[in-house]
């Protein structure tokens, strides 16, 4: 382009484009792909609010969620605009959430019945034990065989549970057949293609894996499983692949755009980074932290605390491909509680420079289990810990340790993940929001004594959404075949520190998490003489 701004018929021409929108825990973006490279043209985000009414309870506006979605898409198309690129040329729209996260709408309003509960929430706990002390032998793992799952806290169906038993509008809804249940794929999903006026009531078999009523082998809601927690299942979403057009955009800039990929946030980066091959693995660090491994087209369930979860189906007549997954509730959003609740740091960002000032932590160890513990312990009773404090530690130590938490937990996890497959990983891909922070990824590498990989672009999660939407029947802008998938430039972090001190590091952490256990327990507590207060 010479000179001033281009005219309009001098709009940049490129190939299809694809829109991905990734609704996270702490924030919502869109972005903007080139369907023939891959390449990110363009994105918008918007930070979430989020709620703690009470202690151990997170929740979220289901309208503001919305309206952030709208923003964002608005704001990238803007953008293209300016950038000469015309976006009639986005041909789909693919929609990746965080997952779990349980909401209740009336279908005759449009309205949200209640607040989003947020998967970290823990106001299910006392539920949970309870339905655990009710199994034979008082297993968490109980329902295991149909959803690769234990019964948690984390997942959506106690705390759809909760919502019907404690909230009366949810109560009357369900009673009067105007209630729907939907994670936050299915409430955008819904509102995107209409809402009141015939939006489409569905959700993808990644996301509804997370649910605890889906059964992983017959792949569609369990009759068995929702009458073990009494829900209807007339409320719940349609199952349906994680490629394929679902509906079309009403309204907006996009207004007519398919909506045509819809895979839970950890399944869509697994996508995004390209791990279609048994074996392959990925670690994302967000909010929480999550490992998943493919391990193809049967589910394989763990002898060590982790999850046998949905990787993805994409398309309809496509095989189902399942993962082992390590999840960890607590990893970015350690940094952001370092920020909005010691306020030791004003940007996530200076937490690098905080840590890096002292380069060690001082034997200071920080267990943040302020959501209980999950993989490989799933322990809902733990709470967060700060130990092996000295006169001399100062926040510099704090936020050192807050990072090396990240790492050790992600190091318990992969430690499971090598003992179920018996094949260890030789090194590990990285994505995430965190991963910009390159005093974290060094660290990782010396507490994993492997390296780790981490792409330049690191929006894996959204590339993954937009790769299922592009590629979907009817759409076909995109292939997934190995031959055509571009290849990534990547950035290596190799370990730099001896294995010996890795260890030694390594089992100071484990000793911390045991300390951190059996805190906020609901049974009455002894007061150390054998008398129970």
């Amino acid at each position: 382009m010479n000179g001033g701004m281009a005219a309009s018929s001098d709009r940049i021409i490129m190939g299809p484009l694809v829109g991905a929108i990734d609704q996270g825990t702490s924030s919502t973006r869109f972005l903007v792909f080139n369907a023939k490279t891959a390449e990110l043209l363009s994105h918008h985000q918007v930070e979430i609010k989020q709620s703690f009414p009470k202690e151990g309870w997170v929740e979220e506006d289901p309208k503001e969620i919305l309206q952030s979605v709208y923003e964002c898409m608005e704001r990238t198309c803007e953008k293209l605009t300016q950038l000469n690129i015309d976006i009639s040329n986005i041909k789909a729209i693919g929609v990746t959430n965080q997952r779990e996260t349980t909401l209740v709408w009336d279908k005759e309003t449009g309205e949200p019945l209640y607040n989003a509960i947020v998967w970290l929430d823990l106001r299910t706990q006392s539920t949970v034990e309870r339905l655990i002390s009710k199994t034979p032998k008082r297993n968490k793992n109980h329902l295991k065989h149909k959803t690769g799952l234990p019964i948690s806290t984390y997942f959506s169906a106690v705390k759809l549970r909760w919502l019907m038993d404690n909230v009366v509008e949810v109560h009357e809804a369900v009673l009067s057949h105007r209630a729907m249940f939907g994670t936050v794929d299915s409430w955008l999903i819904w509102c995107l293609t209409g809402g009141k006026n015939g939006g489409v009531h569905c959700t993808d078999v990644t996301n509804a894996s997370r649910t605890m009523l889906f059964n992983i082998h017959t792949m569609d809601w369990d009759p068995e499983l929702c009458t073990y927690f009494d829900i209807p299942m007339e409320i719940l979403p349609k199952v349906r692949s994680s490629s394929e057009i679902y509906g079309l955009m009403k309204s907006g800039s996009l207004t007519g755009v398919p909506i045509s990929g819809c895979l839970g946030d950890q399944s869509a980066a697994l996508v995004g980074q390209m791990c279609f091959r048994d074996g392959q693995a990925k670690n994302t660090y967000g909010t929480g932290c999550f490992l998943l491994r493919n391990t193809g087209s049967k589910p394989v369930m763990s002898d060590h605390g982790l999850l046998t979860t949905v990787a993805y189906k994409l398309g309809r007549d496509k095989p189902a491909c399942y993962a082992l997954e390590g999840s960890v509730a607590i990893a970015g959003a350690v940094v952001r509680w370092l920020k909005d609740n010691l306020g030791i740091i004003q940007s996530s960002t200076e937490i690098e420079k905080l840590a890096a000032a002292v380069g060690t932590s001082y034997g200071c160890y920080f267990v943040p289990a302020f959501s209980g513990l999950y993989a490989p312990y799933w322990e809902p009773s733990a709470r967060g810990i700060i130990c092996g404090l000295t006169q001399f530690t100062n926040r510099n130590h704090l936020a050192f340790a807050a990072l090396e938490a990240v790492c050790f937990q992600t190091r318990e996890i992969l430690d499971a993940m090598n003992q179920d497959s018996g094949i260890p990983l030789s090194e590990l891909q990285v994505d995430g929001g965190m991963t910009s922070n390159k005093l974290l990824m060094q660290l990782q590498a010396d507490i994993l004594c492997i390296p780790v990989v981490k792409p330049s672009m690191p929006e894996t999660t959204a590339l993954g959404a937009a790769m299922a939407a592009g590629a979907a029947e009817g759409v076909s802008v995109w292939s997934l075949d190995p031959l055509d998938l571009t290849a990534v430039t990547s950035e290596k972090f190799e370990p730099q520190i001896n294995p010996e001190e890795s260890e030694f590091r390594y089992a100071r952490w484990k000793k911390a998490v045991q300390k951190a256990m059996n805190w906020e327990t609901t049974e009455p507590i002894s007061n150390g003489n054998g008398h129970h207060n």
